[in-house]
């Protein structure tokens, strides 16, 4: 005791900075986020310890679009992975400023692709590169480049190793070197070319005509045809595996055949057919391969189908219903847990997470005039939608 009068002395505790490092990451890593950024505020020190990449990467992984595979690896690096995971809570809850980059006045079919720095857009005949602002805060109002080569409008196009390759409504396939002015074309198909994809020095493309083909890119030999594939239906979308083994054509389902079959790519051969409850006129619109053995599907039988063809061909493992029973015209996913489509009605963009049954969230672009969405690109901050006469714009970072 201390002698009368004297200021009582502080009691001895040890200070959780007396713990090792090692044991006090163990704690942290029981904690979830809300106690783990409630633990940050109690002094400076904690702050930047619980800031490390380190111990929100465990809680990322599961947390909507945060940047990291269904595997684990980051996919956004650069970005702390703590403010990835505020972020990702904006996702979930549907807390995002909407913008309207771009307007024009006629309606179009728009299609588009996002890079690093800069967002293409499909414009009639036309495929313009837009410059993003720093932070994705918007874009440049006048294109930085514009890539023409089309007698028609341009119905899809994919960014591939450095070139845009483009089907369009003049039966022909343009591609175009990004960083040079070379560019060529040829006649693909009869009709309008609505697909295309392009891998490994390789373009499949697919026509209202009931074909699909596979071009050669390699020196000598561009524009070559490969292979010609009779469909038997008009074909509105297609994707190539990322092993560059096989493709995938998805038609209008107006015979007895699935509208979901695989090719092999070298061969042309049916592989496999995807499917048994597809009912008539449930033509595919969009695929998206994810891995090499998981893809989504979507269309005009308003279903967004996960197939897995480790388990089954015949069924799909899991599917969601578009609940205004819509037409889905676009599907893009995140390869992990989050989904994102586009409606047929009233520029509709919702968000889905494949743990769930049921949509997650939903926006409404285009209310009270209806247009469908044709096309959605996003980031794991932004989200970007093209409808008939607009360019739209979802800032989750708000």
């Amino acid at each position: 005791m201390g002698r009368p009068g004297s200021p009582p002395q502080a009691v001895t505790r040890c200070p959780l900075w007396g713990l090792p490092e090692e044991l006090l990451l163990l704690i942290c890593s029981y904690l979830d986020a809300r106690a783990l950024g409630r633990l940050g505020q109690t002094c400076r020190r904690l702050c930047r310890f619980t800031s490390r990449d380190v111990l929100w990467r465990r809680l990322a992984r599961s947390c909507l679009n945060a940047g990291f595979s269904a595997l684990g690896t980051d996919l956004v690096e650069g970005v702390p992975v703590k403010e990835r995971v505020k972020v990702s809570q904006n996702w979930r809850r549907g807390r995002c400023q909407r913008r309207l980059l771009l307007k024009w006045k006629r309606n179009l079919m728009p299609w588009m692709q996002l890079d690093s720095e800069y967002l293409y857009l499909s414009q009639a005949e036309d495929i313009q590169a837009y410059w993003l602002r720093p932070n994705r805060t918007g874009l440049q109002r006048c294109p930085q480049a514009v890539f023409s080569g089309h007698q028609e409008d341009v119905c899809r196009f994919v960014l591939s190793n450095g070139h845009i390759v483009s089907g369009g409504g003049d039966g022909n396939i343009a591609l175009h070197k990004l960083n040079s002015s070379f560019s060529f074309k040829f006649l693909a198909h009869e009709q309008e070319v609505n697909c295309v994809d392009c891998q490994g020095g390789i373009i499949v493309s697919g026509s209202r005509d009931r074909t699909a083909k596979v071009w050669s890119l390699s020196p000598g030999r561009a524009g070559q045809c490969l292979h010609t594939i009779q469909t038997e239906d008009r074909v509105w979308s297609i994707a190539i595996c990322p092993l560059s083994s096989s493709f995938v054509t998805g038609t209008a389902c107006c015979g007895h055949t699935s509208p979901l079959r695989i090719w092999d790519l070298g061969s042309g051969q049916l592989l496999t057919c995807l499917g048994t409850d597809f009912h008539r006129g449930a033509g595919v619109l969009d695929i998206f391969y994810e891995t090499p053995s998981t893809l989504l599907s979507c269309g005009y039988d308003t279903y967004i189908r996960y197939w897995d063809l480790r388990t089954s061909t015949r069924e799909c493992v899991k599917k969601w219903e578009e609940p205004h029973d819509s037409a889905l015209y676009c599907i893009r996913s995140n390869g992990n847990h989050m989904i994102a489509s586009g409606s047929s009605y009233y520029g509709v963009v919702r968000l889905w997470d494949k743990r769930q049954n049921r949509c997650l969230q939903s926006f409404s672009l285009s209310s009270p005039v209806s247009s469908p969405v044709y096309c959605l690109c996003f980031s794991t901050t932004h989200l970007y939608a093209t409808l008939a006469s607009a360019l739209h714009v979802l800032d989750f970072t708000t």
